[in-house]
């Protein structure tokens, strides 16, 4: 590091830019000049981004000292406990001369993404600009130049929003607590005062240089950062850009990573942002952002390959804006700058999509159904649009709405009218033989007034008496979150002993029922005793371990009587829980005895 600069560039900071205390001129227009009640409808309007986490942490790929590190990418100074000294060098490696912003911001356009949030600084410390602060910046790199003012330019030429992603943690500043033990360059005691100042300084270079309309903050979670804190970056970057966009991990308020803002905490930020996850139900009121990578990681490791498929992206994208949220999909570029091959055919895949059926995502809310069958469904005013997965059979779709449906057509077809018909019981539409789309097929209802629904119970009775209950489908109380793992859905961190799953189930043919649970368990959690609940007597049963929390079998837990036909609740609660967590729980199965 240069001391010297350093240390004058900081001094000035210090002196000009105090943390509590605005200059008055500076406060009297932020005073006239705060964010408008609409400085978010931008954001609600393009349901879909794109993130971009870049840094040196791509030169290693994943690997240290010839070995292959478990978890993510970018984590792994900290994962492998690199000392600084040994980390610094990397950036001497990083040289995207590949790097092309345009082309980036054209993959991100031709995907149907409305915005780009890239990192300006991930957990590292390392900056993608010429900080004025630091030398631990993109200048240490053979390239010497500013990466984040060419992808400005060409996202906006593009006609995309720009985003920056700034890491509050930094395991390379000196004065950054906890100060990691393999922190081998800092001497003298951390004073995180000092780093605040640092912090502030930096974000104030990167919104006056490149005027972003998003600030994606991150590592906010250890106990250092404080509420306070949180409050004062958050004043300090509307006093720089009123009409700015900022995340909530400003603050303190996240529950972990669902994401949403705790309700005893004062709110800080606009949104929500649900990491790996998508909330299980639509958040009336709530903005909110689920963030996902398209393999394992976010920042560039060569080893990951478990990519996702271009249909689950697709559908995960529908699942955000049913439920009345966005979608920040992750690429994570090589240290030669660029998006690899695997991300960029699917994002392909993805603008195929929404070239036909952009329209039943931006702007949409959420549908007005708690669940369907067959599908999902988003809402623009009198237009309602229904994402089906599951084609029909018989080729007429079951839509539970009594009244109001005037029209109905195909987006990939909208010339062509489908044959309606709505009664007291519901309301069917005759759909082609063929499924035009089997990534999900959208069909837009044209509809008067308020749509009356027909409640849908989570699961039914299939012929033969099986019950399946999928995770995917169930009611969550009590901080319980709906994950992801190769392409199924499973219940997971259930670290709340109070918390539950349930499903509402149609019984045709009522009876005693032999139930298999499919769940994971490490083995420091295992031991939790949960009980099956809703039929005639609760089903006991203890949680042994399976090796891990993605290691899923299939266990047969015993009997349940199910006595009355009709709708009854099922559900699964923790008697006990010795250990981290319950179980990740994907589903439920129920099969006739006799």
């Amino acid at each position: 590091m240069r001391t010297s600069l350093f240390l004058t560039c900081l001094l000035m900071l210090m002196t000009t830019q105090p943390l509590s205390a605005p200059a008055a001129g500076q406060r009297a227009a932020a005073e006239h000049s705060m964010p408008q009640e609409d400085h978010m409808a931008w954001w609600r309007e393009a349901r879909f981004g794109m993130f971009i986490h870049w840094g040196v942490y791509a030169v290693p790929a994943g690997r240290w000292e010839g070995q292959a590190r478990p978890n993510i990418g970018e984590w792994i100074m900290e994962n492998a406990r690199i000392p600084v000294s040994q980390y610094e060098p990397l950036a001497e490696r990083f040289n995207p001369t590949e790097y092309d912003p345009a082309e980036w911001a054209k993959i991100a356009r031709e995907a149907g993404m409305k915005y780009i949030v890239i990192t300006s600084k991930h957990h590292d410390g390392f900056a993608l600009w010429d900080s004025k602060l630091s030398d631990w910046d993109v200048m240490r790199t053979p390239m010497k130049q500013d990466l984040l003012a060419p992808l400005a330019e060409a996202s906006r030429e593009e006609g995309l929003r720009f985003g920056l992603y700034h890491s509050i943690m930094d395991w390379h500043h000196p004065d950054y607590t906890p100060r990691r033990a393999w922190h081998d360059t800092a001497a003298g005691e951390p004073d995180f005062d000092r780093f605040r100042q640092y912090l502030h300084g930096q974000v104030q270079e990167i919104i006056e240089n490149y005027q972003p309309d998003i600030l994606w903050f991150d590592g906010e979670w250890e106990s250092t950062w404080t509420h306070e804190h949180g409050k004062a970056l958050e004043q300090h970057v509307r006093d720089l850009k009123p009409g700015i966009v900022i995340n909530n991990r400003v603050g303190k308020a996240r529950s972990g990573m669902a994401g949403l803002d705790r309700p005893d905490m004062e709110k800080l930020g606009d949104f929500g942002t649900p990491e790996q996850e998508i909330p299980s139900t639509g958040l009336p009121g709530v903005d909110w952002e689920s963030c996902m990578t398209m393999n394992d990681t976010w920042g560039y490791k060569v080893d990951d390959v478990n990519w996702k498929s271009t249909r689950t992206l697709i559908r995960n994208l529908i699942e955000c804006a049913s439920k009345g949220g966005n979608y920040l999909l992750n690429v994570g570029p090589t240290a030669e700058g660029r998006i690899p091959d695997a991300s960029i055919e699917r994002l392909r895949g993805i603008g195929r999509w929404m070239d036909v059926n952009g329209e039943a995502i931006y702007g949409t809310q959420a549908g007005p159904f708690k669940r369907l069958p067959w599908g999902r469904a988003t809402r623009k005013g009198q237009v309602i649009f229904l994402h089906i997965y599951d084609w029909p059979a018989n080729h007429v779709l079951d839509v539970p709405l009594t009244r109001g449906v005037q029209k109905a057509w195909l987006l990939a077809d909208p010339q062509r009218a489908l044959s309606v018909s709505t009664s007291a019981g519901g309301t069917s539409v005759k759909l082609p033989p063929v499924m035009p789309d089997e990534d999900a097929t959208v069909i837009a209802l044209q509809i008067s007034g308020e749509p009356q629904v027909i409640p849908v119970p989570n699961a039914s009775q299939r012929d033969g008496g099986v019950i399946e209950l999928l995770a995917g489908d169930a009611d969550l109380n009590g901080g319980v979150h709906l994950e992801q793992f190769e392409g199924r859905h499973s219940v997971g961190y259930w670290v709340n002993r109070d918390a539950t799953v349930s499903w509402e189930v149609r019984v045709n043919q009522p009876g005693a029922f032999n139930v298999e649970l499919e769940f994971a368990c490490e083995p420091v959690s295992a031991g939790s005793r949960i009980a099956l609940v809703g039929g005639a007597q609760p089903l006991e049963w203890e949680v042994p371990a399976t090796g891990g929390w993605r290691d899923f079998v299939t266990t047969n837990i015993g009997t349940i009587r199910l006595d009355e036909p009709g709708l009854l609740t099922l559900g699964v609660e923790a008697r006990t829980k010795p250990g981290l967590g319950v179980m990740n729980l994907r589903r439920i199965v129920l099969t006739p005895a006799n």
